[in-house]
């Protein structure tokens, strides 16, 4: 069972179903990544996967938190950091699969919930609590396990090094200034991690 946005236990009553769990996060995706943001309402992903709008609210405390669980579901998948090899490869390869990633669906799906968080609580928060620093921790731990094996050159905190690569990559691709190639962040990467 997925923990909810404020980490409060689910309600009680009936447990989840995880085949219903798993239809309702896939349409509120689909919903979002083919209508866009505002047309991925309660109603609308009850009416599409075939439940009540009761389980839906019974199970997620907000519409925030339905759309960050379906975002979560499809990060996990498409995204997963690679769990071993050369660090500096395994940067490499994240930061191509992010791309190309954002050049889909994931892109305007990442866009959607983050303005969801913005728009119900004022900040991102609750989008980097539960997605982004948990990855960013992980990337983090890559890094410093390439600057113990010299695989990875730079000598700035890897903090700061995941920043500059996953900063850059998203900031260019929410403002448009360049085409987003796998080359290129795999060239970003490169030019962050592997020179002093």
């Amino acid at each position: 069972m997925m923990p909810t946005v404020d980490g409060k236990p689910a309600r009680r009553g009936r447990p989840r179903s995880a085949e219903t769990e798993h239809v309702i996060l896939e349409s509120a995706y689909r919903i979002m990544a083919s209508q866009g943001l505002a047309a991925a309402s309660i109603d609308a992903i009850a009416r599409d996967c075939g439940v009540s709008k009761m389980t839906i609210y019974k199970w997620w405390p907000s519409r925030e938190a339905l759309l960050i669980d379906a975002f979560l579901r499809q990060a996990a998948s498409m995204l997963p950091l690679p769990e071993t090899g050369d660090p500096l490869a395994r940067m490499r390869k994240h930061a191509a699969a992010y791309v190309k990633a954002l050049n889909g669906d994931f892109g305007k799906v990442q866009l959607a919930v983050i303005a969801e968080c913005i728009a119900g609580t004022g900040s991102a928060k609750i989008f980097s609590e539960r997605y982004l620093a948990i990855r960013r921790d992980v990337a983090i731990q890559i890094i410093k396990a390439g600057q113990r094996d010299d695989s990875i050159v730079a000598s700035e905190s890897a903090g700061d090094l995941y920043d500059r690569i996953y900063g850059t990559l998203f900031y260019q691709y929410v403002f448009g200034f360049r085409a987003l190639t796998k080359g290129y962040a795999e060239q970003l990467v490169m030019t962050v991690l592997a020179r002093k």
